[in-house]
């Protein structure tokens, strides 16, 4: 499967998807959008175990296209959204776990990217911001994800402000799960997400739906839900055969 906008790699069980539009901020044009969401299709049904969500150029990625939001109706208008909004369910929907390797700047739709993947390691050059917030066209597609990582007066400080934060902030706050030195950046990714995929896929996949699944719902329906979830879990082949290693190691093990 061949892309324009960008660039995949696999390595030992890694599949790294890379947004190359440097010339133009890697924004969420409607094709990279689309290449996006057949890329994260495609990964999700492979034998890969995890995924690495990078980017080249100066920045990560800027945000929404706004060539495809002038002279538009409203039409238009909301499948520009909602094309972006099944690109981004597709990739909580994948089995595997996604990670953003944020080397610079994400704004508005680029800085949802981030908070819509499962982790994220930032360098200490990368920065974060809702920037609709100091004009006229509020983030508010991008707060969604946003709003999910941090509590609701980080949320909306980064939104109505239009501020940036640094990454540093960003970890702080629940952004990304750790901002590191530029030099290490590839390696802290890299050492997460290989732990992070760590079992099986089909274990991971049904605990990464399961999770989204639960988060939003009242805690007696988030336990009824999982305990059920995780009954039928319980009972599968590969569940026993867990199990049954377990004991086995248990019984070689000295007293």
């Amino acid at each position: 499967m061949s892309y324009q906008h960008l660039l995949l790699s696999e390595d030992r069980g890694i599949t790294t998807i890379t947004l190359n539009v440097p010339e133009k901020r890697n924004a969420l044009a409607l094709p990279v959008i689309a290449e996006l969401h057949r890329a994260f299709l495609a990964v999700g049904q492979s034998d890969a175990m995890g995924v690495i969500l990078a980017a080249n150029g100066p920045v990560f990625c800027s945000g929404h296209n706004f060539a495809d939001m002038v002279h538009v109706d409203l039409e238009q208008a909301r499948h520009v959204f909602d094309t972006c909004r099944a690109m981004m369910d597709a990739m909580q929907q994948m089995p595997q776990p996604v990670l953003a390797r944020v080397h610079a700047l994400a704004t508005a739709g680029g800085c949802q990217l981030v908070a819509t993947c499962d982790l994220a390691v930032a360098s200490d050059q990368a920065a974060f911001a809702l920037p609709g917030g100091k004009g006229a066209h509020y983030c508010h597609t991008p707060l969604v994800a946003v709003a999910r990582n941090l509590g609701r007066k980080r949320a909306l400080e980064l939104s109505m402000t239009g501020d940036p934060i640094s990454a540093q902030t960003a970890a702080e706050w629940g952004l990304v799960n750790y901002c590191v030195p530029h030099a290490e950046l590839h390696a802290r990714a890299d050492d997460l997400i290989r732990r992070a995929s760590r079992g099986t896929q089909a274990s991971k996949g049904l605990g990464k739906r399961t999770y989204y699944a639960q988060i939003g719902m009242p805690q007696d329906d988030a336990y009824d839900f999982a305990s059920a979830v995780m009954a039928d879990a319980t009972v599968t082949p590969e569940a026993q055969a867990h199990f049954a290693a377990f004991f086995a190691r248990r019984k070689t093990q000295p007293v």
